[in-house]
C-alpha cells in the first residue's frame, strides 16, 4: 500500500516559523507520506516568546499578527519544527482528543512522549522509544525531484564546460560567521579550478547570503564558464544538485549539506569561522561515513550511498498511524 493511499483524504497540517530550511523539512515528510498539507507559519507575541515552552499557558493564544490560525478542524496529522512549534503541537493535540498524530522534527527540549513521534539527528542528545534518529535533516530532494528540474533546466546550462561545481551558499548566522573574506578565498579556488581543470561553476545563495559575497565572487569567476543566481525567477536549486559533477556546500546549513549528500555525488563543505558542539558533530559523523569532505581547493572523486532519511521517517510514521489505527 503506498503512503498516500494508506493515509486517504487525512487533513495534514506543517507547523513553523517562516524558516525555509525549517519548512522544508517538513514539507519533506509531507511529500513522502504522499499528503497534501496546510502550511501553518507562526510568530509568536508576547510573553510566550520569551518564555521556555513548558510555560506557555493558552499556548493556542500565542501566534500573533501574521501568523496562520490555528483552529478547528483539528488536522489529522500534524509535522512541525522549531522552538515556537512545540508548546502549539502540544496543545493541538490535546485540543484534537489525542486524535492529531503529531510527528515533532528536531530536539523539543520537552519529554518527547507529549508527542507521537520525534524525529532527531544524531548529533541531538534527545532519545526515548518514539524517537527516530536520523543522520542528517529531513529534505525534499527525491530522485524524481532531480530528475524533472535537471531536465527543465539543462538547456539553459549546456554552454557551462564541464565537470559542473555547484556551489551551495549560507550565510552568517549565531554560530558561523561567512564574511567577505571568505568570498574572497573561495573565489579564488573556484577560478584556479576553472584554469587549471576547466570546470563550470554555478552558484545560489540562501536567504542569509551578504550580497557583497556574491559580487566577489562574481568578480573573480569568468562569465563564460558560470552562472550566479541572482534571486530573481524560479530557484533554481534542486536542478544545480541535479546537474552538478562536485557540490560544495557552506557549513552553516545542516540542511544544505544534508540535501547535498542525498544526490549521491561529493559533497565537500566549505568551513566558516565560528561553529558549535552540534556543528562540529554533524560535520564529524558524515566525515567519519565517507560522505562528505572539507574542501581545500582539489576536487576528488568518491562514492557513498546517498541519505535516505526522509523516507525511512516516512516509513515509521506510516507503521505507526497502521498500528494506531489496527489497535
Amino acid at each position: 500500500m503506498t503512503p498516500s493511499a494508506a493515509l486517504g483524504g487525512a487533513r495534514c497540517w506543517v507547523l513553523s516559523e517562516d524558516k525555509a530550511g525549517m519548512v522544508n523539512q517538513c514539507l519533506g515528510l509531507a511529500e513522502a507520506l504522499g499528503v497534501e498539507p496546510v502550511c501553518k507559519i507562526v510568530r509568536i507575541r508576547a510573553p510566550w516568546r520569551h518564555l521556555p515552552p513548558p510555560l506557555w499557558f493558552r499556548a493556542l493564544a500565542a501566534p500573533g499578527p501574521g501568523s496562520d490560525p490555528l483552529a478547528p478542524p483539528w488536522p489529522d496529522l500534524l509535522i512541525a519544527t522549531g522552538r515556537a512549534s512545540v508548546a502549539l503541537s502540544i496543545a493541538v493535540r490535546r485540543a484534537g482528543g489525542g486524535r492529531t498524530f503529531t510527528v515533532q522534527i528536531q530536539d523539543p527540549r520537552v519529554n518527547p512522549v507529549r508527542f507521537d513521534l520525534v524525529v532527531v539527528p544524531e548529533h541531538d542528545r534527545c532519545r526515548g522509544d518514539n524517537v527516530m534518529v536520523t543522520r542528517g535533516a529531513l529534505h525534499r530532494v527525491t530522485p524524481e525531484r532531480l530528475s524533472a528540474e535537471g531536465a527543465r533546466l539543462a538547456p539553459a546550462l549546456a554552454h557551462l564546460p564541464r565537470p559542473l561545481v555547484a556551489v551551495l551558499l549560507g550565510g552568517s548566522n549565531r554560530h558561523y560567521r561567512f564574511d567577505p573574506g571568505d568570498a574572497d578565498r573561495l573565489g579564488d579556488q573556484l577560478a584556479a579550478l576553472h584554469r587549471t581543470h576547466g570546470v563550470g561553476v554555478v552558484v545560489t545563495p540562501s536567504r542569509r547570503t551578504d550580497p557583497q559575497v556574491l559580487r566577489m565572487l562574481a568578480g573573480r569567476l569568468p562569465p563564460e564558464a558560470s552562472v550566479i543566481w541572482d534571486g530573481r525567477g524560479e530557484n533554481p536549486y534542486f536542478a544545480y544538485l541535479a546537474l552538478a559533477d562536485y557540490l560544495l556546500v557552506t557549513c552553516d546549513s545542516v540542511s544544505m549539506v544534508s540535501e547535498a549528500a542525498a544526490t549521491g555525488r561529493p559533497v565537500y563543505v566549505l568551513g566558516l569561522r565560528g561553529g558549535g558542539r552540534k556543528f562540529r558533530a554533524f560535520h564529524r559523523n558524515l566525515e567519519r561515513a565517507g560522505i562528505t569532505r572539507p574542501f581545500r581547493g582539489r576536487l576528488e572523486h568518491w562514492e557513498y550511498t546517498p541519505l535516505a532519511d526522509t523516507a525511512s521517517v516516512a516509513a515509521e510514521v506510516m507503521r505507526r498511524l497502521q498500528s494506531r489505527g489496527a489497535s
